[in-house]
């Protein structure tokens, strides 16, 4: 039997499918996905019943040439076939090309819409998200902070040492704790240092020190007709370097759910490695970093990565930017098991991305 299947490097875009052959391997992914046991052309041919063309016969021709393509594979002489990873590919890209932008379900949604109840500050978004996303998918829940948002304001506080030095002690979200002394031009009362602090706290609590000192350049900028003493005083310490900070250790990760891949894992030395594999935090950044890029405006789906980290094959990573109107807030991600349900957790993963601007609407200008 002719095909139009043809082999190439692996990628889903080498893969050239006739609608049958696209049927078989479809099929194939979703019962593989659903019992975990390779698939046999008898399985098809009950489930296909009396369709035109599709005999067992058929169906055995049309899997010999998808394995010929390298999308399937047989474990065992006399067994079915299972997807390979060119083939869990190729099944992404048919689902991205099928699926609305955020299929799931009115009650999946309210789900996860309650789990971020309460959430004040893109910390605590991103903190909730990896517990979210590990409910909800059958792998790890991972959110990864930008550089700068791992340095959010908790809350700010000014000391007066003496004449013209005060002691800023600055708190981020991420339990980080600086301190700095400010050299002023003019001395300030406790009144003016205490006033200065509740203004910072109470207007800019959970927002990044990046962002805060953007909104304070431009408040200072058009409100020079309205400038009153409170906001000199807050000018004067922050042009002294109270919201300076000190270079951040790392960007800020977040994980749960590694537990989940426990079930299904047979191999004890294969989940020992990739166990290790992903309690190393600094691997899980630099992975993320590679694949998830900031600009893209879709979810990003990743078949093999045990490219970019050993020990981490048969695992898959559905990664998507964060943002709050056009600024990115860091990357939320679902690391799990080829055998997932992919439509639902690449919706969810959009979804939740997509959640952070609704969140917190007022806090971009």
């Amino acid at each position: 039997m002719s095909s139009n299947l043809q082999s190439g490097d692996g990628r889903a875009g080498d893969v050239r499918t006739n609608a049958r052959e696209r049927l078989v391997l479809m099929s194939i992914i979703e019962n593989y996905i659903a019992t975990g046991e390779p698939v046999g052309s008898q399985t098809l041919a009950r489930q296909f019943g009396n369709q035109e063309g599709m005999s067992a016969a058929t169906i055995r021709n049309t899997m010999a040439a998808l394995a010929e393509a390298g999308l399937l594979e047989q474990p065992h002489t006399s067994a079915g076939r299972v997807p390979t990873a060119k083939a869990f590919r190729f099944y992404v890209d048919q689902l991205a090309g099928m699926m609305r932008p955020l299929n799931l379900t009115a009650e999946r949604r309210e789900q996860i819409d309650e789990s971020f109840a309460g959430v004040g500050s893109s910390q605590q978004f991103l903190e909730r998200t990896s517990h979210v996303l590990a409910l909800v998918s059958s792998g790890v829940g991972v959110a990864l902070a930008t550089a700068h948002e791992a340095q959010v304001l908790e809350h700010i506080h000014f000391s007066r040492l003496s004449a013209g030095r005060v002691l800023a002690v600055l708190v981020t979200t991420s339990g980080m704790v600086q301190d700095r002394v400010l050299l002023l031009d003019r001395d300030m009362r406790l009144g003016e240092l205490e006033a200065s602090a509740r203004f910072l706290n109470e207007n800019f609590h959970g927002w990044s020190i990046e962002r805060i000192r953007e909104e304070l350049d431009r408040r200072i900028k058009t409100e020079q007709m309205e400038y009153d003493r409170q906001l000199a005083a807050v000018n004067e310490l922050y042009r002294k370097g109270a919201l300076e900070g000190e270079a951040a250790a790392g960007p800020v990760i977040f994980v749960e759910g590694v537990a989940n891949l426990l079930a299904g894992e047979i191999d004890r030395e294969r989940l020992r490695t990739m166990l290790q594999a992903l309690e190393a935090k600094q691997r899980l950044i630099e992975l993320l970093s590679a694949y998830v890029d900031a600009r893209q405006e879709t979810v990003r789906v990743v078949v093999g990565l045990e490219e970019a980290i050993p020990g981490t094959q048969n695992l898959v990573l559905i990664g998507s930017p964060a943002r709050m109107g056009t600024e990115n807030v860091g990357t939320v991600a679902v690391i799990g098991p080829t055998r997932m349900q992919y439509e639902e957790t690449m919706s969810a993963v959009a979804y939740i991305a997509r959640l952070s601007g609704k969140l917190f609407p007022g806090a971009i200008e």
